[in-house]
């Protein structure tokens, strides 16, 4: 339960802010060279869309010392089958039901002043506990624990170098690199992550290379602790790649790879490979019209095997599609989002539990061999008075081929409590959930 690095989260004006290269060309001229330089890229799906940073900081000459981030994202969800513990599951950006809830809050820092890098994010909120309290590294051995890591979102120090577009050399936590969309909500077309972004990692623990070796090209190559984890699993680290090409500012490529991470408790055998690709194209702009404004469709595939010591990648795997199209009114002030997602996961090494409750109809499904399948569509409205704001509408529907979703009788104990025992009783797990979600983002 598991998703994206991407300099989408820090919003690629911050990049081009403290990250400008420059290069002396004959006759003293100096060149700026930044990566997607002229490009913009506020539109594309998972990318912020703040073109101004009011909270930047520089020095008497102009360069960018300081880059503040401050973001507040909160929601109100109500799931038709309306569970009796207020909980709704398989979600990583949704966990309650019937409920005003503060999904995050966070606060940052980040420089590139004089070719160091250094970044600091904060956050608080529901969706921390729910992206981290199933990394189970964090108690392998001791001097460790998610207690002391769970309020940061991103830390990070290192150092650019000068060399094509830049090079950017960095250790730390990072948010993931796998998948189309962000761990910031109000980057993402629609609030409810895809299914299969859902089911990849949302940050690591590691060392990066980002390579920029033109204007249209960044190449990532990383070297982790594990998948979403801040500890290892066994002793092998996992190695990843990340690669984004955009040859305009209407099109972006983006191929990712993720190998050789031993994520299985005592299993060091069992090696886990994983890839995605997708493309994201904007066919339409009109900036100043009150009509349709601009239109824009996404496409985001997935494939992955855990394999070795006896699993078999045949009866272990994940494979999945998401394709959604946006389109904006009134000079980009509303915008329409449907989207339809579909994966298949036998052996469900991916998949969210869905209840502590050992004793439920999928946990005997997936023992019995069953393929887990699931389908999702949604259609999200969005109000952007500014780019600081973003208020958000969302219906979504999901069905499952085995029971998965969170019923009427919830999945903590039998009246929802978690100090009641459930023993002798089984969760309400059903095929099908409706939902619809009200939230809104202020990010500055």
């Amino acid at each position: 339960m598991q998703r994206t690095n991407k300099i989408r989260t820090a919003s690629l004006v911050i990049m081009m802010l403290i990250f400008s290269d420059t290069a002396m060309a004959a006759g003293d001229t100096t060149i700026q060279r930044v990566p997607f330089e002229g490009y913009e890229l506020t539109w594309l799906n998972g990318q912020n869309r703040q073109t101004d940073l009011p909270l930047t900081l520089k020095d008497k000459d102009g360069e960018t010392i300081l880059t503040g981030v401050a973001f507040v994202d909160g929601y109100y969800n109500y799931d038709v089958n309306n569970p009796i513990d207020n909980t709704h599951t398989i979600s990583s950006s949704i966990g309650r039901n019937n409920e005003f809830t503060l999904n995050m809050a966070s606060v940052g820092l980040e420089t590139g002043y004089k070719n160091m890098i250094g970044r600091i994010w904060l956050q608080y909120g529901q969706m921390a506990s729910i992206v981290q309290d199933l990394d189970g590294t964090v108690g392998h051995g001791r001097n460790t624990g998610i207690s002391n890591l769970r309020n940061i979102r991103e830390a990070a120090a290192g150092y650019h170098f000068n060399k094509w577009y830049g090079i950017n050399a960095e250790m730390g936590i990072f948010m993931s690199y796998i998948g189309l969309e962000s761990y910031v909500l109000n980057e993402n077309w629609c609030y409810q992550r895809s299914m299969p972004c859902d089911l990849t990692p949302f940050y690591f623990s590691g060392a990066r290379l980002q390579m920029f070796p033109s204007r249209k090209l960044k190449q990532e190559i990383w070297v982790l602790n594990g998948w979403q984890s801040y500890n290892s699993w066994n002793r092998a680290p996992g190695l990843g790649s990340s690669t984004y090409w955009r040859p305009d500012t209407d099109l972006q490529l983006v191929a990712n790879f993720y190998i050789a991470g031993q994520d299985t408790r005592n299993m060091p055998g069992v090696l886990r490979y994983h890839h995605d690709h997708s493309i994201v194209k904007r066919y339409y702009k009109n900036a100043m019209t009150k009509g349709i404004s601009q239109a824009a469709f996404s496409i985001n595939d997935h494939y992955g095997f855990q394999a070795g010591n006896g699993v078999e990648a045949s009866k272990n795997y994940m494979l999945g599609t998401s394709i959604a199209n946006r389109i904006w009114f009134h000079r980009n002030k509303y915008a329409l989002t449907l989207r339809g997602d579909y994966v298949t996961h036998p052996g469900a090494y991916l998949a969210f539990v869905p209840s502590p409750v050992a004793a439920n109809d999928y946990n005997d499904a997936i023992a019995g061999g069953r393929t887990l399948n699931l389908f999702q569509a949604t259609a999200t409205i969005d109000v952007m008075p500014s780019q600081y704001i973003t208020l958000r509408l969302e219906y979504g529907y999901r069905s499952s081929s085995i029971p998965y979703f969170a019923g009427a009788g919830g999945t903590t104990s039998p009246d929802g409590w978690q100090d009641t025992s459930p023993i002798g009783w089984r969760p309400d797990l059903v095929k099908n959930e409706s939902r619809v979600t009200a939230a809104v983002c202020f990010r500055l």
